[in-house]
């Protein structure tokens, strides 16, 4: 009787275990937009308290109103076109633009769908991409390309690469990317299965692809994004690109880090 008891437990359990993991799975998948994106949305009236800057309402391929801002430079000698990390929006982002404008460097600063003042949601890395595409070929309207520097930091180094791996920009800058988020799932959750992620974000593929030079940033103590993600990006790189490493350095406020802004100031003079 023991025995039959035991194994209706055992047959119980592996039946409730793969179920539960299913149902897990499910459920991330559904839901992982929640788990990627951190957006803070701001009131349409809301007013930036930013010196020198303009507003820039762009409309997407399928009709969605994005918000950017642009920041003015002293005898600018070209635009940073920064895409900005996965929280937050450009009221604290555009905070950092005065690293960029004090090397007298335009900065436009995108805030992504459901960021900030932009409209809709993030749904799907393909419409990701082609919003920032779409903003960039209107920035290319004020810029040539040849003096535009796309700049990606965090989760925008995913797509700061792809637009500079199908785009001419003067170079590429990446600060703390990933490899791909597919390697990050693998790192941080490894029990799960990577075909449930929506969003790949594959900078180790697009990187290749980069025909300008290319220079990463990364902490050597990023609690984020391991550092050795862009140990493995470096083999990708050109023998011209660099890996720039900032030692004793976690992933938060990387414009402010002096090793950044003294290396940063070689890279954009």
């Amino acid at each position: 009787m023991l025995n039959n008891r035991r194994k209706k437990m055992l047959f119980n359990l592996l039946i409730i275990i793969p179920a539960f993991y299913v149902s897990v799975c499910v459920l991330l998948y559904f839901t992982q937009e929640r788990l990627i994106f951190f957006p803070q949305r701001l009131d349409k009236d809301f007013k930036f308290a930013f010196q020198r800057f303009e507003e820039v309402a762009i409309k997407t391929k399928d009709g969605i109103m994005l918000n950017g801002v642009l920041f003015k430079a002293d005898s600018s000698k070209g635009l940073i076109f920064y895409l900005h990390g996965n929280a937050g929006a450009l009221n604290s982002w555009g905070e950092a633009a005065t690293t960029y404008t004090n090397l007298h460097y335009d900065v436009f600063m995108l805030d992504y769908r459901g960021y900030g003042k932009s409209e809709g949601e993030i749904n799907g890395q393909s419409n990701f991409f082609s919003d920032v595409q779409t903003v960039y070929d209107e920035m290319k309207k004020h810029y040539p390309e040849n003096k535009i520097t796309i700049l990606g930091y965090s989760i925008g180094t995913g797509a700061a690469t792809f637009l500079a791996s199908t785009n001419d920009p003067k170079r590429l800058i990446l600060q703390a990317p990933y490899y791909s988020l597919t390697d990050m799932m693998k790192h941080k959750f490894s029990v799960l299965p990577t075909f449930i992620l929506k969003y790949k974000f594959a900078t180790n593929e697009y990187i290749t692809n980069c025909k300008c030079p290319v220079v990463i940033f990364h902490g050597d103590k990023d609690e984020i994004i391991y550092y050795g993600s862009s140990l493995k990006l470096k083999p990708l790189l050109k023998p011209s690109d660099k890996l720039i490493t900032l030692h004793n350095f976690g992933h938060n406020g990387m414009s402010d880090n002096e090793e950044y802004q003294t290396e940063l100031k070689k890279i954009l003079e």
